[in-house]
């Protein structure tokens, strides 16, 4: 199977690395692993060999449904579908969960966001581990008065206690990307639970439209509550943590 550009697929080689990423994967005999985007099959091999109730392999690419067909077997599905739009609830998951996937960059964050925004949390799954384009993962673990800090940095750690867990070499895929990747553990907090996500995704949206002005100019539809609770206006976007951001939803009618 050659991989195909236009599903940003880039198939992992390096025996090594798998190894690496699949000693970082925990499972026990009661988790649900679910695999977004397995290919031919390179990760699934190692996970077969872990302790498992169920095994989900979604794949969109009909070719390597085929590759996958070599799986097949007691509690494991293999599941022709698109990620962006297949919905995870729907497998009816009612035990532990895991979601692990060399994701394709083109869609990395796409994915992600549509996991992060669930309406019930904690969600279903306990733990992801997910691969990104480098660029984009720092991004995402970035802290605040950081460069890479900004909107996807805030929506996700609202959500999520965030390890790096493995850079991913250029040199491991085929075909070889332009970029590195890296590989990072999301693990579900109820810290900020309650929170309107919808409503947070609209402030950070506002506010790091033009990240270099000072909240009083980016946040102006909200000055009045700011005022009143004593938020430093002349703070930018980036100068704001992830409490800080979680505090203006909540104090939004």
């Amino acid at each position: 199977m050659r991989p195909k550009k236009s599903l940003g697929q880039n198939f992992i080689h390096d025996e090594n690395f798998l190894h690496k990423l699949n000693s970082q994967i925990k499972s026990g005999a009661n988790t649900s692993i679910i695999e977004i985007g397995p290919g031919k099959g390179a990760l699934t091999k190692y996970l077969l060999k872990k302790k498992y109730c169920r095994v989900m392999l979604i794949e969109k690419d009909n070719g390597l449904i085929k590759c996958l067909e070599k799986f097949k077997g007691r509690n494991i599905d293999i599941i022709n579908a698109d990620a962006l739009s297949f919905d995870l609830l729907g497998l009816n998951i009612i035990n532990d969960a895991i979601i692990v996937g060399n994701l394709p960059f083109n869609i990395s964050s796409q994915l992600l966001v549509k996991w992060t925004k669930l309406k019930n949390w904690p969600p279903f799954y306990h733990k992801m581990y997910l691969m990104f384009q480098r660029e984009l993962g720092e991004r995402i673990i970035a802290k605040e008065n950081s460069k890479g800090y900004g909107r996807i940095s805030v929506l996700c750690q609202s959500r999520f206690s965030i390890k790096k867990l493995l850079l991913a070499p250029a040199g491991i895929f085929y075909p070889k990307p332009k970029v590195d990747g890296i590989v990072l553990e999301f693990s579900p907090i109820k810290k900020y639970k309650q929170i309107n996500i919808e409503k947070l995704e609209i402030i950070i949206r506002k506010a790091f439209l033009h990240r270099r002005k000072k909240i009083k100019s980016s946040l102006k539809d909200y000055i009045e509550v700011l005022n009143k609770n004593n938020f430093d206006l002349n703070k930018r976007a980036e100068n704001l943590s992830v409490a800080d951001y979680c505090r203006i939803s909540t104090l939004m009618k």
